[in-house]
Protein backbone atom coordinates (compact mmCIF):
# COMPACT_ATOMS: atom_id res chain seq x y z
CA UNK A 1 0.00 0.00 0.00
CA UNK A 2 1.22 3.72 -0.45
CA UNK A 3 3.24 5.31 1.77
CA UNK A 4 2.09 9.43 1.93
CA UNK A 5 4.78 10.17 4.03
CA UNK A 6 6.94 11.44 1.17
CA UNK A 7 4.41 13.53 0.39
CA UNK A 8 4.09 15.36 3.50
CA UNK A 9 6.62 17.61 3.60
CA UNK A 10 5.36 19.23 0.53
CA UNK A 11 1.73 19.59 2.28
CA UNK A 12 3.87 21.17 4.83
CA UNK A 13 5.94 23.48 2.81
CA UNK A 14 2.53 24.94 0.86
CA UNK A 15 0.61 25.11 4.18
CA UNK A 16 -1.35 28.51 4.41
CA UNK A 17 -0.50 29.17 0.39
CA UNK A 18 -3.36 30.26 -1.38
CA UNK A 19 -4.57 30.26 -4.86
CA UNK A 20 -3.29 33.36 -5.70
CA UNK A 21 -0.20 32.78 -4.27
CA UNK A 22 0.08 30.00 -6.61
CA UNK A 23 -0.15 31.60 -9.53
CA UNK A 24 1.51 34.57 -8.59
CA UNK A 25 4.86 31.52 -8.85
CA UNK A 26 3.74 30.11 -11.55
CA UNK A 27 1.38 31.77 -13.86
CA UNK A 28 1.59 29.57 -16.39
CA UNK A 29 -0.38 26.62 -14.25
CA UNK A 30 -4.03 28.54 -14.95
CA UNK A 31 -3.67 27.16 -18.20
CA UNK A 32 -1.20 24.82 -18.18
CA UNK A 33 -2.79 22.33 -14.93
CA UNK A 34 -5.50 21.42 -17.45
CA UNK A 35 -6.04 18.75 -19.36
CA UNK A 36 -8.74 17.61 -22.94
CA UNK A 37 -9.48 14.41 -23.76
CA UNK A 38 -11.96 15.23 -26.65
CA UNK A 39 -15.43 16.71 -25.50
CA UNK A 40 -13.71 16.64 -21.80
CA UNK A 41 -11.68 19.39 -20.28
CA UNK A 42 -10.67 19.69 -16.42
CA UNK A 43 -8.55 22.48 -14.81
CA UNK A 44 -6.58 21.26 -11.65
CA UNK A 45 -5.28 25.27 -11.37
CA UNK A 46 -6.89 25.31 -8.25
CA UNK A 47 -6.31 22.49 -6.49
CA UNK A 48 -3.61 23.35 -3.25
CA UNK A 49 -0.61 21.54 -4.83
CA UNK A 50 2.42 23.14 -6.91
CA UNK A 51 4.72 21.55 -9.47
CA UNK A 52 7.15 20.01 -7.19
CA UNK A 53 4.07 18.41 -5.19
CA UNK A 54 2.27 17.56 -8.31
CA UNK A 55 6.09 16.04 -9.85
CA UNK A 56 5.97 13.44 -5.99
CA UNK A 57 2.40 12.80 -6.90
CA UNK A 58 3.27 11.18 -10.36
CA UNK A 59 6.38 9.73 -8.43
CA UNK A 60 3.39 8.10 -6.44
CA UNK A 61 1.99 6.87 -9.48
CA UNK A 62 5.21 5.38 -11.13
CA UNK A 63 5.63 3.09 -8.17
CA UNK A 64 2.50 1.59 -8.68
CA UNK A 65 2.97 1.26 -12.30
CA UNK A 66 -0.49 2.95 -13.35
CA UNK A 67 -0.01 1.41 -16.63
CA UNK A 68 0.31 -1.97 -16.32
CA UNK A 69 -2.21 -2.18 -13.57
CA UNK A 70 -5.07 -0.45 -16.44
CA UNK A 71 -3.31 -3.49 -18.95
CA UNK A 72 -4.95 -6.11 -16.59
CA UNK A 73 -7.90 -4.34 -16.30
CA UNK A 74 -8.56 -4.21 -19.62
CA UNK A 75 -7.12 -7.81 -20.84
CA UNK A 76 -9.82 -9.61 -18.16
CA UNK A 77 -6.93 -10.83 -15.62
CA UNK A 78 -8.24 -11.29 -11.81
CA UNK A 79 -8.72 -7.94 -10.28
CA UNK A 80 -10.83 -8.79 -8.39
CA UNK A 81 -9.64 -11.48 -5.87
CA UNK A 82 -12.12 -12.18 -3.42
CA UNK A 83 -14.61 -12.76 -6.12
CA UNK A 84 -12.05 -14.37 -8.16
CA UNK A 85 -13.32 -12.61 -11.13
CA UNK A 86 -12.15 -10.21 -13.74
CA UNK A 87 -13.78 -6.46 -14.03
CA UNK A 88 -14.43 -6.29 -18.47
CA UNK A 89 -16.83 -3.56 -17.92
CA UNK A 90 -14.48 -1.91 -20.99
CA UNK A 91 -15.11 -5.01 -22.69
CA UNK A 92 -19.02 -3.90 -22.89
CA UNK A 93 -17.73 -0.72 -24.95
CA UNK A 94 -14.40 -0.68 -26.25
CA UNK A 95 -11.66 -3.84 -28.18
CA UNK A 96 -8.38 -2.15 -26.53
CA UNK A 97 -6.17 -5.22 -25.84
CA UNK A 98 -5.36 -8.99 -27.77
CA UNK A 99 -6.18 -10.74 -24.78
CA UNK A 100 -8.75 -13.37 -25.51
CA UNK A 101 -10.96 -13.59 -22.36
CA UNK A 102 -11.45 -9.72 -23.22
CA UNK A 103 -12.27 -10.31 -26.37
CA UNK A 104 -14.93 -13.24 -26.27
CA UNK A 105 -16.07 -10.52 -23.68
CA UNK A 106 -16.29 -7.31 -26.00
CA UNK A 107 -17.94 -10.14 -28.36
CA UNK A 108 -20.53 -11.47 -26.22
CA UNK A 109 -21.56 -7.97 -25.52
CA UNK A 110 -21.80 -6.74 -28.96
CA UNK A 111 -23.99 -9.54 -29.62
CA UNK A 112 -26.25 -8.95 -26.61
CA UNK A 113 -25.77 -5.53 -27.72
CA UNK A 114 -27.57 -6.49 -30.90
CA UNK A 115 -30.25 -8.06 -29.23
CA UNK A 116 -31.32 -4.91 -27.47
CA UNK A 117 -31.04 -2.61 -30.34
CA UNK A 118 -33.95 -5.05 -31.96
CA UNK A 119 -36.17 -5.35 -28.64
CA UNK A 120 -35.82 -1.29 -28.64
CA UNK A 121 -37.12 -1.13 -32.18
CA UNK A 122 -39.94 -2.89 -31.30
CA UNK A 123 -40.69 -1.17 -28.58
CA UNK A 124 -40.99 1.75 -30.50
CA UNK A 125 -42.83 0.82 -33.00
CA UNK A 126 -45.42 -0.86 -30.64
CA UNK A 127 -48.60 0.66 -29.08
CA UNK A 128 -46.47 0.97 -25.93
CA UNK A 129 -46.05 4.74 -24.87
CA UNK A 130 -44.25 4.25 -21.12
CA UNK A 131 -41.37 1.57 -19.82
CA UNK A 132 -41.57 1.33 -15.95
CA UNK A 133 -37.45 0.13 -15.11
CA UNK A 134 -37.49 -1.72 -11.79
CA UNK A 135 -34.09 -1.99 -9.74
CA UNK A 136 -31.88 -1.37 -7.45
CA UNK A 137 -28.42 -0.14 -7.06
CA UNK A 138 -26.45 -0.58 -9.80
CA UNK A 139 -29.53 -1.51 -11.71
CA UNK A 140 -31.10 1.46 -10.93
CA UNK A 141 -28.85 4.98 -11.02
CA UNK A 142 -26.45 4.54 -13.95
CA UNK A 143 -29.97 3.72 -15.98
CA UNK A 144 -32.00 6.59 -14.20
CA UNK A 145 -29.04 9.02 -14.33
CA UNK A 146 -27.57 8.92 -17.90
CA UNK A 147 -31.68 8.78 -18.66
CA UNK A 148 -32.82 11.90 -16.89
CA UNK A 149 -29.67 13.49 -18.48
CA UNK A 150 -30.00 12.87 -22.18
CA UNK A 151 -33.90 12.40 -22.43
CA UNK A 152 -35.21 14.52 -25.52
CA UNK A 153 -37.92 16.98 -24.66
CA UNK A 154 -40.39 14.74 -26.91
CA UNK A 155 -39.46 11.13 -26.85
CA UNK A 156 -40.95 8.06 -28.22
CA UNK A 157 -41.06 6.17 -25.00
CA UNK A 158 -41.42 7.78 -21.73
CA UNK A 159 -38.88 5.98 -19.14
CA UNK A 160 -39.73 5.94 -15.03
CA UNK A 161 -37.72 4.71 -12.70
CA UNK A 162 -38.58 2.51 -9.32
CA UNK A 163 -36.33 1.56 -6.98
CA UNK A 164 -37.50 1.82 -3.45
CA UNK A 165 -39.02 -1.16 -1.82
CA UNK A 166 -41.67 1.29 -0.27
CA UNK A 167 -44.89 0.89 -1.81
CA UNK A 168 -45.69 4.68 -1.80
CA UNK A 169 -42.82 4.65 -4.98
CA UNK A 170 -44.67 1.91 -6.85
CA UNK A 171 -47.72 4.19 -6.67
CA UNK A 172 -46.42 7.59 -7.60
CA UNK A 173 -44.82 5.90 -10.97
CA UNK A 174 -47.83 4.08 -11.71
CA UNK A 175 -50.52 7.06 -11.15
CA UNK A 176 -51.06 8.29 -14.52
CA UNK A 177 -49.83 5.28 -16.77
CA UNK A 178 -52.00 3.16 -18.64
CA UNK A 179 -51.49 -1.24 -18.34
CA UNK A 180 -52.43 -1.33 -21.36
CA UNK A 181 -49.61 0.76 -23.01
CA UNK A 182 -46.69 0.57 -20.77
CA UNK A 183 -44.16 -2.23 -20.66
CA UNK A 184 -41.61 -3.13 -17.26
CA UNK A 185 -37.84 -4.33 -17.29
CA UNK A 186 -37.10 -5.76 -13.99
CA UNK A 187 -32.87 -5.48 -13.90
CA UNK A 188 -31.59 -7.78 -11.17
CA UNK A 189 -28.37 -9.23 -11.32
CA UNK A 190 -29.14 -12.59 -8.97
CA UNK A 191 -32.79 -12.04 -9.54
CA UNK A 192 -33.15 -12.71 -5.53
CA UNK A 193 -32.61 -8.42 -5.12
CA UNK A 194 -36.03 -8.70 -2.50
CA UNK A 195 -36.63 -5.00 -3.38
CA UNK A 196 -37.08 -5.84 -7.27
CA UNK A 197 -38.73 -9.04 -6.93
CA UNK A 198 -41.53 -7.07 -4.87
CA UNK A 199 -42.05 -4.32 -7.11
CA UNK A 200 -41.73 -6.52 -9.98
CA UNK A 201 -44.52 -8.49 -8.91
CA UNK A 202 -46.14 -5.13 -8.24
CA UNK A 203 -45.59 -4.79 -11.28
CA UNK A 204 -46.89 -8.11 -13.52
CA UNK A 205 -49.83 -8.19 -11.55
CA UNK A 206 -50.61 -4.42 -12.75
CA UNK A 207 -49.63 -5.26 -16.10
CA UNK A 208 -52.25 -8.30 -15.71
CA UNK A 209 -49.43 -10.69 -16.58
CA UNK A 210 -45.99 -11.01 -18.46
CA UNK A 211 -47.02 -10.37 -21.74
CA UNK A 212 -45.41 -7.01 -21.61
CA UNK A 213 -42.33 -7.61 -18.98
CA UNK A 214 -38.80 -7.69 -19.77
CA UNK A 215 -35.47 -8.54 -17.66
CA UNK A 216 -32.10 -8.42 -17.60
CA UNK A 217 -30.20 -11.05 -15.55
CA UNK A 218 -27.13 -13.01 -14.90
CA UNK A 219 -29.19 -15.44 -13.95
CA UNK A 220 -32.10 -15.58 -16.88
CA UNK A 221 -33.52 -19.21 -16.08
CA UNK A 222 -34.60 -17.74 -12.56
CA UNK A 223 -36.01 -14.39 -14.13
CA UNK A 224 -37.86 -16.66 -16.78
CA UNK A 225 -38.85 -18.88 -14.26
CA UNK A 226 -40.48 -16.16 -11.60
CA UNK A 227 -42.27 -13.97 -13.62
CA UNK A 228 -42.68 -16.40 -16.67
CA UNK A 229 -40.86 -13.93 -19.10
CA UNK A 230 -39.69 -15.93 -22.32
CA UNK A 231 -36.19 -16.04 -23.46
CA UNK A 232 -36.83 -13.89 -26.16
CA UNK A 233 -37.43 -10.87 -23.83
CA UNK A 234 -34.51 -11.55 -21.63
CA UNK A 235 -31.35 -10.15 -21.85
CA UNK A 236 -27.88 -11.36 -20.17
CA UNK A 237 -25.25 -9.75 -17.66
CA UNK A 238 -22.37 -10.81 -16.55
CA UNK A 239 -21.07 -11.85 -13.30
CA UNK A 240 -17.58 -9.90 -14.66
CA UNK A 241 -19.38 -6.73 -14.71
CA UNK A 242 -20.38 -5.02 -11.42
CA UNK A 243 -23.69 -3.81 -10.76
CA UNK A 244 -22.22 -0.40 -10.92
CA UNK A 245 -19.99 -0.59 -13.96
CA UNK A 246 -22.99 -2.43 -15.70
CA UNK A 247 -24.64 0.85 -17.73
CA UNK A 248 -23.14 -0.47 -20.83
CA UNK A 249 -24.32 -3.35 -20.66
CA UNK A 250 -28.21 -4.67 -21.58
CA UNK A 251 -28.60 -3.02 -17.40
CA UNK A 252 -28.60 0.40 -19.77
CA UNK A 253 -31.64 -1.25 -21.88
CA UNK A 254 -33.91 1.64 -20.54
CA UNK A 255 -31.48 4.00 -21.17
CA UNK A 256 -31.53 2.75 -24.93
CA UNK A 257 -35.47 3.00 -24.86
CA UNK A 258 -34.75 7.01 -23.36
CA UNK A 259 -32.58 8.57 -25.53
CA UNK A 260 -32.87 5.97 -28.68
CA UNK A 261 -30.42 2.86 -29.97
CA UNK A 262 -28.16 5.16 -31.81
CA UNK A 263 -27.37 7.46 -28.52
CA UNK A 264 -26.75 5.03 -26.68
CA UNK A 265 -23.95 3.42 -29.04
CA UNK A 266 -22.75 7.28 -28.91
CA UNK A 267 -22.92 7.02 -25.18
CA UNK A 268 -20.92 3.45 -25.22
CA UNK A 269 -18.34 5.29 -28.08
CA UNK A 270 -17.59 8.38 -25.73
CA UNK A 271 -16.64 5.87 -22.99
CA UNK A 272 -14.77 3.95 -25.87
CA UNK A 273 -12.27 7.62 -26.28
CA UNK A 274 -11.71 7.29 -22.52
CA UNK A 275 -10.72 3.93 -22.29
CA UNK A 276 -8.22 4.70 -25.20
CA UNK A 277 -7.16 7.90 -23.66
CA UNK A 278 -6.60 6.34 -20.35
CA UNK A 279 -4.48 3.09 -21.41
CA UNK A 280 -2.67 5.13 -24.34
CA UNK A 281 -1.87 8.10 -22.36
CA UNK A 282 1.54 9.13 -19.81
CA UNK A 283 0.38 9.52 -16.62
CA UNK A 284 1.58 13.13 -16.82
CA UNK A 285 -1.08 14.07 -18.86
CA UNK A 286 -4.01 11.15 -17.69
CA UNK A 287 -6.85 12.98 -17.00
CA UNK A 288 -8.02 9.91 -14.67
CA UNK A 289 -4.79 9.36 -13.33
CA UNK A 290 -4.81 13.14 -12.89
CA UNK A 291 -8.31 13.10 -11.38
CA UNK A 292 -7.09 10.07 -8.96
CA UNK A 293 -3.99 11.63 -7.75
CA UNK A 294 -5.27 14.91 -6.83
CA UNK A 295 -8.26 12.68 -4.55
CA UNK A 296 -5.57 11.04 -2.63
CA UNK A 297 -3.33 14.07 -2.24
CA UNK A 298 -7.18 16.11 -0.82
CA UNK A 299 -7.52 12.81 1.59
CA UNK A 300 -4.71 11.34 3.02
CA UNK A 301 -2.01 14.22 2.65
CA UNK A 302 -4.36 17.06 3.73
CA UNK A 303 -6.61 15.07 5.33
CA UNK A 304 -10.48 16.38 3.96
CA UNK A 305 -12.57 13.71 5.16
CA UNK A 306 -15.48 14.78 2.34
CA UNK A 307 -15.59 15.44 -1.79
CA UNK A 308 -19.13 17.51 -3.04
CA UNK A 309 -19.46 17.62 -6.83
CA UNK A 310 -21.69 20.30 -8.12
CA UNK A 311 -23.32 19.99 -11.09
CA UNK A 312 -23.61 23.46 -13.41
CA UNK A 313 -26.37 21.73 -15.63
CA UNK A 314 -30.05 20.68 -14.21
CA UNK A 315 -29.59 17.65 -16.83
CA UNK A 316 -26.87 16.28 -14.72
CA UNK A 317 -28.46 16.67 -11.39
CA UNK A 318 -28.17 12.75 -10.71
CA UNK A 319 -24.36 12.60 -11.34
CA UNK A 320 -23.84 12.98 -7.40
CA UNK A 321 -26.00 10.38 -6.75
CA UNK A 322 -24.53 7.81 -9.33
CA UNK A 323 -21.19 8.52 -8.29
CA UNK A 324 -21.93 8.06 -4.77
CA UNK A 325 -22.37 4.51 -5.45
CA UNK A 326 -19.42 4.43 -8.12
CA UNK A 327 -16.75 5.79 -5.84
CA UNK A 328 -18.02 5.09 -1.98
CA UNK A 329 -19.29 1.05 -3.11
CA UNK A 330 -16.06 1.08 -4.88
CA UNK A 331 -13.94 2.40 -2.30
CA UNK A 332 -15.66 2.40 1.02
CA UNK A 333 -13.52 -0.71 1.92
CA UNK A 334 -10.87 -0.97 5.75
CA UNK A 335 -8.96 -3.68 4.60
CA UNK A 336 -6.53 -4.76 2.39
CA UNK A 337 -6.74 -7.13 -0.67
CA UNK A 338 -4.83 -9.39 1.53
CA UNK A 339 -7.33 -9.06 4.53
CA UNK A 340 -4.92 -6.97 6.89
CA UNK A 341 -6.23 -3.94 7.51
CA UNK A 342 -5.62 -0.53 6.11
CA UNK A 343 -3.01 2.26 7.75
CA UNK A 344 -4.41 5.37 5.91
CA UNK A 345 -7.69 6.83 5.16
CA UNK A 346 -9.95 5.52 2.56
CA UNK A 347 -13.07 6.95 0.27
CA UNK A 348 -14.29 10.30 2.12
CA UNK A 349 -17.99 10.96 2.04
CA UNK A 350 -19.15 11.78 -1.93
CA UNK A 351 -21.99 13.84 -1.99
CA UNK A 352 -23.63 17.00 -4.21
CA UNK A 353 -25.97 18.92 -5.75
CA UNK A 354 -27.25 20.97 -8.88
CA UNK A 355 -26.04 24.60 -8.97
CA UNK A 356 -27.53 27.31 -8.44
CA UNK A 357 -29.68 25.59 -6.06
CA UNK A 358 -27.41 24.39 -3.46
CA UNK A 359 -25.87 28.38 -3.40
CA UNK A 360 -28.37 28.83 -1.33
CA UNK A 361 -28.89 25.47 0.68
CA UNK A 362 -25.36 24.44 1.56
CA UNK A 363 -22.66 26.79 0.37
CA UNK A 364 -22.30 28.40 3.44
CA UNK A 365 -20.66 25.55 4.68
CA UNK A 366 -18.48 25.26 2.43
CA UNK A 367 -17.68 29.10 2.01
CA UNK A 368 -17.07 29.98 5.84
CA UNK A 369 -17.75 26.40 7.83
CA UNK A 370 -14.91 24.82 9.53
CA UNK A 371 -14.28 21.75 7.19
CA UNK A 372 -12.90 22.35 4.01
CA UNK A 373 -14.48 20.27 1.23
CA UNK A 374 -12.80 19.79 -2.07
CA UNK A 375 -15.09 20.58 -5.18
CA UNK A 376 -15.37 18.94 -8.69
CA UNK A 377 -17.46 21.49 -10.39
CA UNK A 378 -18.99 20.11 -13.72
CA UNK A 379 -20.36 22.56 -16.52
CA UNK A 380 -21.52 22.58 -19.86
CA UNK A 381 -20.34 25.31 -22.06
CA UNK A 382 -22.91 25.04 -24.76
CA UNK A 383 -26.26 25.10 -23.76
CA UNK A 384 -29.35 23.18 -25.42
CA UNK A 385 -32.14 25.28 -24.24
CA UNK A 386 -33.08 28.84 -25.85
CA UNK A 387 -32.38 30.73 -22.82
CA UNK A 388 -29.13 32.02 -23.51
CA UNK A 389 -29.41 34.81 -20.73
CA UNK A 390 -29.94 31.97 -18.19
CA UNK A 391 -27.18 29.94 -19.52
CA UNK A 392 -25.01 33.24 -19.11
CA UNK A 393 -25.63 33.60 -15.20
CA UNK A 394 -25.60 29.79 -14.69
CA UNK A 395 -22.14 29.71 -16.31
CA UNK A 396 -20.92 33.20 -14.40
CA UNK A 397 -22.34 31.61 -10.93
CA UNK A 398 -20.28 28.09 -12.25
CA UNK A 399 -16.68 30.32 -12.63
CA UNK A 400 -17.32 32.86 -9.32
CA UNK A 401 -18.14 30.06 -6.84
CA UNK A 402 -15.31 28.59 -7.90
CA UNK A 403 -13.38 31.26 -7.68
CA UNK A 404 -14.75 32.78 -4.79
CA UNK A 405 -13.54 29.45 -2.34
CA UNK A 406 -10.44 29.63 -4.03
CA UNK A 407 -9.66 32.72 -2.98
CA UNK A 408 -11.45 34.20 -0.24
CA UNK A 409 -11.66 37.45 0.88
CA UNK A 410 -10.90 39.62 3.84
CA UNK A 411 -12.65 41.29 5.49
CA UNK A 412 -13.00 43.98 9.12
CA UNK A 413 -15.88 42.21 9.58
CA UNK A 414 -15.27 38.67 10.36
CA UNK A 415 -18.63 37.87 9.46
CA UNK A 416 -18.36 39.07 6.13
CA UNK A 417 -14.49 37.65 5.66
CA UNK A 418 -14.29 34.42 3.51
CA UNK A 419 -11.27 32.35 4.34
CA UNK A 420 -10.44 30.78 0.56
CA UNK A 421 -8.33 27.86 0.04
CA UNK A 422 -10.79 25.31 -0.53
CA UNK A 423 -9.79 23.68 -3.39
CA UNK A 424 -11.60 22.64 -6.20
CA UNK A 425 -11.09 20.79 -10.05
CA UNK A 426 -13.10 22.52 -12.80
CA UNK A 427 -14.70 19.77 -15.44
CA UNK A 428 -16.36 21.64 -18.63
CA UNK A 429 -18.23 19.36 -21.25
CA UNK A 430 -18.46 21.72 -24.92
CA UNK A 431 -21.74 20.42 -24.78
CA UNK A 432 -23.95 17.64 -22.75
CA UNK A 433 -23.70 14.77 -25.41
CA UNK A 434 -24.19 11.02 -25.38
CA UNK A 435 -20.22 10.95 -26.46
CA UNK A 436 -19.24 13.55 -23.54
CA UNK A 437 -20.96 11.88 -20.69
CA UNK A 438 -20.00 8.92 -21.27
CA UNK A 439 -16.68 9.90 -21.33
CA UNK A 440 -17.13 12.14 -17.80
CA UNK A 441 -18.39 8.57 -16.59
CA UNK A 442 -15.52 6.47 -17.56
CA UNK A 443 -13.30 9.37 -16.10
CA UNK A 444 -14.95 8.52 -13.02
CA UNK A 445 -14.53 4.78 -12.97
CA UNK A 446 -10.77 4.75 -13.82
CA UNK A 447 -10.29 7.45 -11.46
CA UNK A 448 -12.07 4.94 -8.97
CA UNK A 449 -9.38 1.94 -10.10
CA UNK A 450 -5.98 3.93 -9.46
CA UNK A 451 -7.37 5.19 -6.17
CA UNK A 452 -7.74 1.63 -5.42
CA UNK A 453 -5.09 0.35 -6.19
CA UNK A 454 -2.89 3.29 -4.08
CA UNK A 455 -4.79 1.81 -0.85
CA UNK A 456 -3.98 -1.71 -1.87
CA UNK A 457 -8.30 -2.07 -1.79
CA UNK A 458 -10.47 -4.21 -4.06
CA UNK A 459 -12.58 -1.65 -5.86
CA UNK A 460 -15.16 -4.47 -7.34
CA UNK A 461 -16.37 -6.17 -4.36
CA UNK A 462 -19.51 -4.87 -2.15
CA UNK A 463 -19.80 -7.36 0.87
CA UNK A 464 -20.46 -4.07 2.72
CA UNK A 465 -24.02 -3.82 1.34
CA UNK A 466 -24.94 -7.76 2.80
CA UNK A 467 -25.39 -7.74 6.27
CA UNK A 468 -28.10 -5.65 6.70
CA UNK A 469 -29.81 -7.28 3.81
CA UNK A 470 -29.59 -10.92 5.31
CA UNK A 471 -30.75 -8.85 8.70
CA UNK A 472 -33.58 -7.95 7.13
CA UNK A 473 -34.70 -10.97 5.79
CA UNK A 474 -34.57 -12.56 9.66
CA UNK A 475 -36.69 -10.17 10.97
CA UNK A 476 -39.53 -10.34 8.33
CA UNK A 477 -41.29 -13.02 10.60
CA UNK A 478 -40.57 -11.05 13.58
CA UNK A 479 -42.84 -7.95 11.76
CA UNK A 480 -45.54 -10.32 10.78
CA UNK A 481 -45.48 -11.73 14.65
CA UNK A 482 -44.35 -14.62 14.21
CA UNK A 483 -40.98 -14.69 15.88
CA UNK A 484 -39.01 -12.41 18.30
CA UNK A 485 -35.99 -10.75 17.22
CA UNK A 486 -33.13 -11.51 19.25
CA UNK A 487 -31.55 -7.85 19.31
CA UNK A 488 -33.22 -6.22 22.61
CA UNK A 489 -33.19 -2.86 20.75
CA UNK A 490 -34.88 -4.11 17.81
CA UNK A 491 -37.16 -6.31 19.92
CA UNK A 492 -38.31 -3.54 21.59
CA UNK A 493 -38.58 -1.31 18.31
CA UNK A 494 -40.47 -4.34 17.09
CA UNK A 495 -42.80 -3.84 19.61
CA UNK A 496 -43.91 -0.31 19.45
CA UNK A 497 -44.30 -0.50 15.52
CA UNK A 498 -46.91 -3.53 16.31
CA UNK A 499 -48.57 -1.93 19.11
CA UNK A 500 -49.21 1.50 16.53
Amino acid sequence: MTNFDALQSHANRLRGTRAPALLEQDPARASELALRVGPVYASFARQGYDRQALDALHALASDLDLKAAYQRLFRGEIVNPTEGRSALHTALRSNLTDAQVAQDAYAEAAGVRERMGKLVAELEASEVTDIVSVGIGGSDLGPRHVSDALRPLQPKLRVHFLSNVDGAAAQRVLAGLNPATTAAILISKTFGTQETLLNGKILADWLGGSERLYAVSANPERAAKTFDIPDARVLPMWDWVGGRYSLWSAVGFPIALAIGFDNFCALLDGAALMDQHVLETPAESNLAIRHALTALWNRNVLGHAAHGVMTYDQRLALLPNYLQQLVMESLGKSVRIDGTPVDCETVPVWWGGAGTDVQHSFFQALHQGTQIVPLDFVGTIHNDDPYAENHIALLSNLLAQSEALANGQSSDDPHRSYAGGRPSTMILLDALTPQSLGALIAMYEHSVYAQSLAWGINAFDQFGVELGKQLANGLLPALKGQAQADDPVTQALLEQIRTR
